[in-house]
């Protein structure tokens, strides 16, 4: 592999280390050679993501302009030029190792562009076309750099984890997408409990939650288990020297919902995290757990009273 390339899986390397430090523990748990093609979309999607939100003092049209130029040097990479970038060319060697799906990293690109222009979305339907770009296509990224028996029957599985880990996100990350002038919870599922923005930006400055906004995060984190349920399938499909990273992926992820529930659905006290010893235990038993085994779906039981009508 030459310098610039080593380089380029490196610069990814650090990004997932720095930024993604659940998957970035799961994913010490797959072969050597596996982890620098995660490390390298990890890297990509966290690039765009950087662009899109570490840039804030920038006007909304220059942040525009910045992904655009990025994404053209993606896509004359991929035509096989040559592209100066400190990254860019850890991806396109993945995406050639793996012969990946172009069109995936398409959505992505125009799911981030999205984030410049839409600040929230009026149903669930509309957020899922939003997610279908920005974690449903991660899921079939990964899914050939995982490996599977059955390829055909985990790529369902492996779009519903990666709307279940994004969901889980955006539960927890409510103040702070506030913050960037977003909301992920749907405009029909703030008025099915009475709550509006005005009343997340209130709860927000106050740090703490109200019952209205408590209702609603437990609805959403329903939603989000559905979402690991249909995963579920997917993961007792993968190699075998796969499973373990990916088992523990979805506990951890999936623990955030757990954390969430223990604090009352109080997005707003403090940001859920799963404890570090709990983290390591989750990995221990997930190299310890015999391939093919069912993963339990994580998250609370939902009060039967919580869905309206």
């Amino acid at each position: 592999m030459d310098t610039d390339l080593t380089a380029a899986y490196d610069r990814c390397r650090e990004l997932h280390r720095r930024h993604g430090r659940t998957y970035y523990l799961a994913t010490r748990l797959l072969p050597a050679w596996k982890r620098r093609h995660v490390h390298a979309l990890y890297g990509f999607t966290r690039y765009a993501d950087e662009i899109v939100d570490r840039t804030d003092d920038l006007p909304a049209a220059e942040r525009a302009a910045r992904l655009a130029a990025w994404s053209d040097r993606f896509v004359a990479g991929l035509r096989g030029e040559a592209v100066d970038d400190p990254l860019l060319p850890a991806v396109l060697h993945t995406i050639a190792v793996f012969d990946l799906d172009r069109g995936d990293f398409a959505s992505f690109l125009r799911s981030m562009a999205m984030d410049l222009t839409v600040p929230s979305y009026p149903t669930y339907d509309d957020l899922l076309d939003y997610m279908e770009g920005s974690a449903a296509v991660i899921g079939t990224m990964m899914l050939p750099i995982l490996g599977s028996s059955d390829p055909a029957a985990a790529r369902e599985p492996a779009r519903q984890l990666g709307l279940a880990f994004q969901l889980t996100n955006f539960i927890r990350d409510v103040a702070e997408d506030l913050d960037r002038g977003r909301t992920y919870l749907p405009d029909e599922d703030l008025a099915r409990f009475d709550v509006t923005r005005e009343d997340l930006l209130a709860a927000k400055a106050a740090g703490r939650t109200t019952p209205g906004i408590r209702d609603l995060i437990e609805y959403e984190v329903t939603r989000a288990q559905a979402h690991y349920l249909a995963a579920a399938p997917g993961i007792p499909l993968l190699s075998p020297a796969s499973q373990a990273c990916m088992r523990t992926a979805y506990a951890l992820y999936g623990g955030i919902l757990d954390e969430v529930a223990a604090q009352g659905y109080d997005v707003f006290a403090r940001r859920a995290r799963v404890p570090g010893r709990k983290r390591t235990v989750v990995a221990a038993r997930a190299l310890l757990t015999p391939a093919g085994t069912p993963v339990t779906v994580p998250g609370p039981a939902p009060r039967p009273a919580l869905v309206r009508a």
